[in-house]
């Protein structure tokens, strides 16, 4: 979701937790804070509800916006400061927890993403996939951003469950599938366990992997071996689009 260009100064309006970092030891993946300019555009123009500044609805959405980019961008966990290293969990669709270090380790992609399926039921294996590949693969399909909004919350801290929903526009391949310029979309629940500073301590997400793959998986199978350079080095992945998957945008 976000791009390697870091000469780029100017606040993140959903992401403020970016700046202040400048002049402290934090350690970037790409060199510096990232660039949302596109998934932010993309969400502004899809996004269900503009939530009043300083609501529980734009709190929430933005801690976890703010949660995705150093989940992705950041390379040490005591460099969060959105969740409490120590006791960080994520639970996703009920299965074991994975700590902060272990989902550093695979990225957002890989921890969402993971199944019980037996292998060959898996559109994606996330077993198989590294951080960068994981990136590589959605930031190709998602080339402007794969946007993530809060639809509602129903409980305050210390407990905070909400709905959310994530989109984009599959402008690009996915494991060999052409793309199809529609709107990929689903929505899930999530659970937010925060201490008084509003750190996540665990954080359980439930939704419907399939509801994204369905979307990813109705273009034509691509056949390389009809395809011109130019054309078969677009349907590799580039590590410059932007892309994520939670806003994991985004």
């Amino acid at each position: 979701m976000g791009s390697t260009d870091h000469n780029h100064h100017q606040g993140d309006k959903y992401r403020s937790y970016m700046y202040g970092d400048e002049h402290k030891d934090v350690h970037w993946r790409h060199g510096g804070p990232p660039i949302y300019d596109l998934v932010n555009e993309l969400f502004q123009q899809g996004q269900t509800n503009v939530w009043p500044e300083g609501s529980l609805e734009e709190t929430v959405q933005n801690a976890i916006k703010t949660w995705e980019m150093e989940l992705s961008h950041k390379t040490r966990l005591q460099d969060f400061k959105t969740i409490n290293p120590e006791k960080f969990k994520l639970f996703v669709n009920g299965r074991e927890g994975l700590s902060g270090e272990e989902v550093l380790k695979l990225g957002s992609y890989n921890a969402l993403l993971k199944t019980s399926l037996p292998e060959e039921f898996q559109y994606y294996n996330a077993d198989e996939e590294s951080f960068a590949s994981s990136h590589d693969i959605f930031r190709s399909a998602f080339p402007r951003g794969f946007a993530w909004e809060v639809i509602k919350v129903y409980s305050g801290p210390p407990l905070i469950a909400f709905k959310f929903r994530h989109w984009g526009y599959m402008e690009g391949p996915f494991k060999g599938h052409a793309p199809t310029g529609h709107k990929v979309e689903f929505y899930g629940l999530g659970v937010l366990k925060v201490d008084e500073t509003l750190r996540a301590e665990d954080v359980e997400i439930y939704y419907d992997p399939g509801e994204l793959f369905g979307g990813l998986l109705k273009g034509p199978k691509i056949d390389s071996s009809n395809l011109s350079q130019e054309e078969h080095e677009k349907s590799t992945p580039s590590t410059n689009a932007q892309g994520c998957p939670f806003n994991k945008e985004d």
